[in-house]
């Protein structure tokens, strides 16, 4: 158990011990997309609860992208002021928190727009819309912020073959369709400079013709050396139903063993993890963070309990039956 709970740097940041609260949707957010009182409340118990940092759940850096209803955004400055009472709340418990940036759909008058039929100029703007949000993440004391290019998301239809026929500079290969991610990172240091700045992407779309663990690894490699601070490895279809502690634990942890001889990156590790079992045995690995969301659903206090001796594994079930409840609470909570 000690390993998980030995302090550790990533970056530029102090981390109390090896455990990440992973980007978790809450659908909270008030009509214009700021967080309301029990999203600060959620924030306020992940951090209480002994988590080492943070993730924000989906935070869209359009005030037009219309994905989802309770979608948060930092699409405004006014918006950022009401996130600073996020950042707040863990940093008084002395967590640091990063903001997940995230775009579900490009819109241009009123229409979405896909990957092939953006113009040069929607392209420009995409990259603006992140590094502006960036910036306005920093100005409201989060301490990084995760580019989303994972889980079918605009960015990550961008990086798949499966969506990209682009035959430009932004497609026609894993080098040209990764351009738009680099150019975000270069937007980002410039309009934020000193932010850790980390991305989250599938190991696979598990889609045929969409982006496998080749196309993966060369994406990430190539955000390596634009200057990328840290990864988050995730992929397509992340909410397995029916995880077991000790039975399909870490089920993205092949790809992530993978990746560690041939990068100096950081690598964040989720995708069902139960018990410290397994988390220690992937941090032997060379993984250097845990990601957990579900179980912390249930248990926003699970990395205390596990720190104060009762190691039994994560009480969740992986039902899933939190993604049908208002603001995606657990159904057994307090059970």
């Amino acid at each position: 158990m000690a390993k998980i709970f030995e302090k550790v740097r990533l970056g530029n940041l102090e981390l109390k011990n090896h455990l990440v609260r992973s980007a978790t949707w809450e659908a909270l957010a008030d009509r214009d997309g700021g967080p309301v009182a029990e999203q600060i409340e959620i924030y306020d118990e992940l951090a209480q609860g002994g988590t080492g940092l943070i993730i924000t759940g989906f935070t869209s850096v359009s005030a037009s992208d219309m994905y989802f209803g309770g979608m948060a955004r930092i699409s405004s400055d006014a918006l950022a002021q009401r996130w600073a009472k996020v950042a707040d709340v863990c940093h008084t418990e002395g967590v640091p928190v990063i903001m997940q940036l995230a775009l579900g759909e490009y819109v241009r008058d009123r229409l979405s727009i896909e990957v092939d039929d953006l113009t040069d100029g929607d392209i420009k703007d995409v990259i603006a819309l992140f590094g502006d949000a960036a910036k306005r993440a920093k100005d409201a004391g989060f301490d990084g912020v995760q580019i989303h290019a994972a889980h079918g998301f605009f960015l990550s239809r961008f990086i798949s073959p499966f969506f990209n026929h682009r035959r430009d500079a932004y497609g026609g290969s894993v080098e040209k369709r990764a351009k738009i991610l680099g150019d975000i990172l270069a937007d980002i240091r410039k309009k934020a400079p000193g932010i850790h700045v980390t991305m989250k992407i599938n190991c696979s779309d598990f889609l045929p013709g969409g982006l496998d663990p080749r196309g993966a690894m060369e994406t990430i490699l190539i955000m390596e050396k634009a200057g990328l601070d840290s990864v988050e490895i995730s992929g397509n279809g992340t909410s397995v139903a029916g995880i077991r502690a000790g039975v399909n634990e870490g089920y993205f942890l092949p790809f992530a063993k993978g990746l560690k001889p041939v990068s100096r990156l950081p690598v964040i590790l989720v995708g069902g993890f139960r018990s410290i079992e397994c988390i220690n045995s992937a941090l032997a690995d060379g993984i250097d963070l845990i990601s957990l969301s579900r179980p912390l659903v249930r248990e926003p206090d699970l990395p205390s309990r596990w720190e104060k001796g009762d190691t039994a594994p994560a009480a969740c079930v992986s039902c899933n039956s939190c993604y049908n409840t208002p603001g995606h609470r657990c159904i057994f909570a307090g059970r």
